[in-house]
């Protein structure tokens, strides 16, 4: 696991196993918040033995961006925790959590003890403020990767803690084009200093204009890619020529993951596409 001092006590974790999927931790002096949790349960007791151990004080609270099993399914290594996450999340874990995590649990030993803890507090509009030692922490909305995104801005310090909607490749399969470019485009306005991204590295304040105008860009030629491809003969033929170099990104990003991922975005676009057009008797 990769560990980094973004500023003061606040803390980015990022895996070494799985996708680059990142969290995080800010710090006060009698306990501390975690921002998402790991994809395996070794790294998030890892991430929980430094905070409580190294730093020395109790996780009270932990952040969940969304739901998704690399960002939430740790919350069972914080028993003494409260849990916070959009409504959606919570409703979402219920609905497909279980079955997705006995899937898991077939296919890999380390989710044998894995537990469902779905968000103790939840929230669907405006915003949700903590303050942790000299740290104010400002819960708001970030849909479009999906519908139950929040992103989390250390305000003091202009970090946020952004999810899944910001990543080096965007990634709407479970959410909408249009809302996640709403999103990134109100993350690239915000004056931030750091972009803590679900995945991958941290953005410096001198690479958000760059990292916003090309996250942008992809979506922009994806979907026109898949258009042009559903007027051909042969639409599917026509999608898998579309590739994530002529969308503007590299093959390597996430280490190589980001192929895959750009893969399904076209077909849930064209998916998306094809339903939203009119039928002819």
């Amino acid at each position: 696991m990769h560990r980094e001092r973004v500023s003061e006590n606040v803390y980015w974790f990022q895996s070494e196993v799985y996708a680059q999927v990142t969290a995080g931790a800010v710090t006060g002096p009698n306990w501390a918040v975690m921002i998402d949790t790991l994809a395996l349960p070794e790294e998030t007791l890892e991430m929980r033995d430094y905070i409580e151990e190294t730093v020395g004080v109790p996780v009270r609270y932990v952040i969940n961006t969304h739901y998704h099993a690399d960002h939430s399914w740790g919350n069972c290594q914080f028993p003494a925790a409260t849990v916070i996450a959009h409504s959606l999340a919570r409703e979402a874990m219920f609905e497909k959590g279980e079955a997705s995590l006995e899937s898991a649990k077939k296919q890999n030993a380390a989710f044998k003890q894995v537990k469902l803890i779905p968000p103790h507090l939840t929230f669907s509009t405006g915003s949700l403020t903590l303050r942790v030692g000299k740290k104010t922490l400002v819960l708001s909305l970030a849909p479009g990767h999906s519908a139950d995104g929040i992103s989390v801005l250390v305000e003091e310090d202009r970090v946020l803690f952004a999810g899944d909607a910001f990543m080096p490749l965007p990634y709407m399969v479970d959410g909408d084009p249009d809302v996640i470019t709403a999103t990134i485009k109100h993350i690239g306005k915000m004056g931030l200093e750091n972009i803590i991204q679900g995945h991958g590295d941290i953005i410096l304040r001198g690479e958000i204009e760059e990292a916003t105008r090309s996250n942008l860009a992809y979506i922009n030629a994806v979907r026109k890619g898949v258009r042009a491809a559903s007027r051909k003969r042969d639409p599917l033929e026509a999608l898998a020529e579309i590739s994530i170099e002529s969308c503007g990104k590299s093959r390597v990003t996430l280490g190589g993951l980001g192929v895959e991922l750009h893969k399904r975005n076209l077909l849930y676009l064209y998916k998306t596409l094809s339903e939203e057009e009119p039928t002819t008797e």
